[in-house]
């Protein structure tokens, strides 16, 4: 269990540095005005890598939320038989 754990942590981890040194290694490497189309415009915004996974963490609680509300309303119904 704690193998899998580490491995999976490990590849996520792995995997959330290589996409973040892409990004840097393509800003670096590409004219202004193609990371203007790529990227958008620079502002002050969380990098695109904070962005996905609060996506991704906020995805997640949304059907943690849905499904713990239909699980509720099932053993309501099982209970008040």
């Amino acid at each position: 269990m704690f193998k899998r754990i580490f491995w999976v942590s490990l590849g996520v981890g792995i995997g959330i540095m290589a996409v973040t040194k892409a990004q840097a290694y393509v800003k670096a490497h590409t004219p202004e005005p193609a990371r203007q189309f790529v990227f958008g415009p620079d502002e002050e915004q969380p990098p695109i890598t904070l962005q996905t996974v609060q996506a991704l963490f906020d995805d997640f609680q949304q059907h943690r939320r849905d499904r713990e509300d239909q699980l509720n309303r099932e053993f309501i119904e099982r209970t008040a038989r």
